[in-house]
């Protein structure tokens, strides 16, 4: 199954860029990521058996090991894409909530774009980890 972050704004070099090809490199799921402008810009077509996740703070904050379920549950069940998407600075609107498979939270501060898209890169390692056993996931 595809891992697919699609973020809002550029996240250029810098330490948060690194951050994310560091997990990604990491990640033996097939994974991509794909940048649009803050607006506008063609969001890539959503297949058939593609799961919307939307970081949103109205979403569940959950551990590690229950976004790893959800993941190894959408894979067993044949979801082709899992993809991730990381709004503008005014989030989603309750039309693209509604629309979503999961609205995913990483608690209620609010966090900058670019260490989101860090976050999620090193969930999802985290979570494909868990999926294959990997001794170094441990609850904390």
């Amino acid at each position: 199954m595809l891992l697919h972050i699609v973020a809002r704004g550029r996240i250029g070099r810098g330490p948060e860029a690194e951050l994310v090809d560091r997990y990604a490199r990491r990640l033996s799921w097939p994974f991509r990521m794909t940048e649009l402008p803050d607006t506008g810009g063609k969001m890539p077509a959503i297949e058939p058996q593609t799961k919307r996740v939307l970081l949103d703070e109205t979403g569940a904050v959950l551990p590690s090991r229950e976004i790893a379920a959800t993941l190894g549950r959408w894979r067993d069940d044949g979801v082709r894409e899992a993809r991730f998407l990381i709004g503008a600075a005014d989030g989603f609107d309750d039309a693209a909530r509604a629309e979503a498979d999961l609205l995913l939270s990483f608690g209620r501060a609010t966090w900058p774009h670019l260490l989101a898209r860090a976050m999620l890169a090193e969930q999802l390692w985290r979570a494909t980890s868990i999926l294959a056993n990997h001794p170094y996931h441990r609850e904390g």
